[in-house]
């Protein structure tokens, strides 16, 4: 079966309706492992091993956060900064995560329309995925496209049912992708 370990880092997560939709598809299921980032480290001070551990139990690793200027929230940078070392995640010897999917799901108060040419950001998202792919590609990761759900403020109730039904779709499809899950059929 595969394994699911997932990422949040919200630094105000009673404030996000995105966000907060999307938590509940990972919790329901038995094979993913939540980790709270900003409830984890309020200082952060990261535990390194604990979270290299995490990682090495995971065929499947998303970072759930918001887009914060163009990029992921400070905490979640910082925890790529700490967790992937040289000689663990890339370099020499550096295999640990060498196999694993790598999948970004975010939410981005803009809408599709303020990331274009003449929107609010000027830019297509796209233009703001490649560091995130990345890291990941740089650690040996499968990169999967990412799931970005725009215009988080203003959802109603039926947007966030329609987000979290198609991330929920997503993520069962990744689950089945998953190396493990193919040698389990």
């Amino acid at each position: 079966m595969p394994r699911t370990l997932v990422l949040h880092a919200h630094p105000r997560p009673s404030q996000s309706l995105v966000i907060k939709a999307m938590q509940p598809v990972f919790e329901a299921d038995a094979g993913t492992e939540i980790r709270t980032l900003y409830d984890l480290y309020p200082d952060f001070d990261i535990h390194v091993s604990a979270e290299q551990q995490a990682l090495a139990r995971a065929d499947l690793v998303v970072w759930l956060a918001p887009v914060y200027w163009y990029t992921v929230p400070a905490l979640l940078k910082h925890w790529f900064d700490q967790v992937l070392t040289h000689g663990w995640a890339f370099g020499p010897g550096g295999d640990a995560l060498r196999g694993k999917a790598a999948w970004w799901v975010a939410s981005a108060g803009g809408s599709v329309s303020d990331y274009a040419p003449g929107g609010a950001h000027q830019r297509p998202f796209a233009d703001f995925v490649a560091p995130i792919e990345q890291t990941a590609r740089f650690c040996g990761m499968r990169w999967l496209p990412p799931h970005i759900e725009y215009g988080g403020h203003s959802h109603t109730g039926e947007q966030l049912s329609r987000c979290t039904d198609s991330l929920a779709q997503q993520f069962a499809r990744h689950r089945a992708a998953q190396p493990s899950a193919q040698a389990a059929a």
